[in-house]
């Protein structure tokens, strides 16, 4: 029943911008926390941005200012915007949701899309 769908992954210059969108249509952001993670290749799967029912964020150091996580202007959506993108910022993006006690290791999250590829490039 729950369902993660993700997009607008695609490839930017180094210094540009990128909006990605989680569809969630089986999931009560009331209910869970949800967030962003990244796989770069070669790299484990990282949390980039939780937020939890109450609208609270938490950023990993390295996105802090550049990354915004926020729900979708549609029902059951959830957004990140992305600017002054990096190199190292290229990797597949996937929305999570879960426990929000859980919610910054990947191996203690519950659900997951299927990822969004975002490739930076200079």
């Amino acid at each position: 029943q729950v369902n993660l769908v993700e997009s607008g992954g695609d490839s930017v210059q180094a210094g540009g911008s990128l909006r990605l969108s989680c569809s969630a249509p089986g999931v009560t952001f009331s209910d869970y926390c949800v967030a962003w993670f990244r796989q770069a290749p070669e790299s484990g799967r990282e949390a980039v941005a939780i937020i939890d029912p109450a609208g609270r964020t938490v950023y990993r150091s390295s996105v802090k200012g550049r990354f915004t996580v926020s729900p979708g202007s549609a029902k059951n959506t959830l957004d990140l915007q992305m600017n002054s993108l990096k190199l190292e910022d290229t990797a597949m993006y996937y929305c999570a949701a879960g426990d929000c006690v859980y919610m910054s290791t990947a191996a203690r999250v519950r659900y997951w899309g299927k990822g969004t590829q975002v490739t930076v490039s200079s």
